[in-house]
């Protein structure tokens, strides 16, 4: 946390809007990405976004200080993107735009030019995507926290209510899923 950020909590907390707006437009990119891949849906995770941001407003006299600000928001928004499907009835979504499958298909396909490439992508990106989609909604919030967002075990399981050791298991079944559909192109 920097020096600006520190005090725009504090103005913040103390009822600046301002500086809360500025603490928005610090965190909004991070945010979005993650509920747009929990959740597989922009106008969803724009939704959870808001509401987001809205309880952090709300509750940030509660902001305590002891995980970092960017956890506490990001916990925030992972329990509105999860409140959002529930709403909505929807637990197991696509993921937009192919996002995951492009870094996954990056490093298992070979750089090799052509129309069969393309069609093998294609093909890898639909297998990745529809196991991710097959997911639980957990397994897919924390492979997306781990492996997109860098985030480490500690801030994933605190940002999805669960201990390190759940967390861990989380992933490894998320990883383990995936692997079932990219091994087969694995050298």
């Amino acid at each position: 946390m920097t020096d600006d950020e520190a005090r725009w909590i504090a103005r913040a907390g103390a009822g600046d809007a301002v500086a809360f707006r500025r603490l928005v437009d610090a965190h909004a990119g991070a945010l979005y990405r993650v509920c747009a891949r929990i959740t597989g849906d922009k106008a969803v995770a724009e939704d959870a976004v808001q509401e987001a941001f809205f309880n952090a407003w709300r509750h940030l006299r509660d902001f305590d200080g002891r995980a970092a600000f960017a956890t506490w928001l990001h916990r925030i928004a992972v329990n509105a993107a999860l409140e959002q499907l529930r709403r909505r009835g929807r637990v197991e979504t696509a993921l937009p735009d192919g996002e995951e499958a492009e870094g996954l298909l990056a490093r298992t396909l070979e750089a090799q030019p052509g129309p069969e490439r393309v069609a093998r992508s294609a093909e890898l990106r639909r297998g990745i995507e529809g196991e991710l989609a097959r997911m639980s909604v957990l397994e897919r919030s924390a492979f997306v926290l781990r492996h997109h967002e860098g985030r480490s075990l500690e801030d994933i399981a605190a940002a999805l209510s669960l201990n390190v050791g759940a967390c861990k298991q989380a992933i490894f079944r998320a990883v383990r899923k995936l692997r079932a559909v990219l091994e087969p192109e694995l050298p």
